[in-house]
């Protein structure tokens, strides 16, 4: 593995609203982000996905669970996202599990986040999370 991966891994799971400013340290100035509910262009886009993340959430984590380079200057991260929203399951801990895909030259200009949505939000708001969990138990 590639030392800028490993310091690209260390250096994001210790992110938080104090430290944004990391993120100059670890995305190039045109990076393109994507996850299944945005899709960004730019560091200045990105710092501000972070500042909102960070200010509606509380006791966000990110738990690394694998690293792995697959080419030069291509990768994967497999996380855990630990987190509690107070509009979210009646602001109990959340957790959800992911994947990263980064590219990059001397700073990550492509990252693409894979996880379940619904997992994520859906699942955890009153109600519509009654009727997901129903439908889920219906198709097993």
């Amino acid at each position: 593995m590639s030392a800028y991966l490993r310091h690209f891994a260390d250096t994001f799971t210790t992110l938080n609203a104090d430290c944004l400013d990391k993120l100059g340290e670890l995305y190039s100035n045109n990076v393109q982000f994507r996850d299944p509910l945005h899709q960004l262009n730019g560091l200045p886009a990105l710092r501000s996905y972070f500042e909102n993340l960070y200010s509606n959430v509380e006791d966000i984590r990110y738990e690394l669970l694998d690293v792995d380079e697959t080419a030069p200057g291509q990768g994967y991260l497999r996380w855990n996202l630990h987190f509690r929203h107070p509009r979210l399951s009646r602001g109990q801990p959340i957790s959800l599990q992911g994947c990263s895909h980064l590219r990059w030259a001397t700073h990550v200009y492509l990252h693409h986040d894979y996880f379940d949505a619904g997992a994520l939000i859906y699942e955890h708001v009153p109600v519509l999370g009654a009727v997901i969990g129903w439908i889920k138990g219906r198709l097993a």
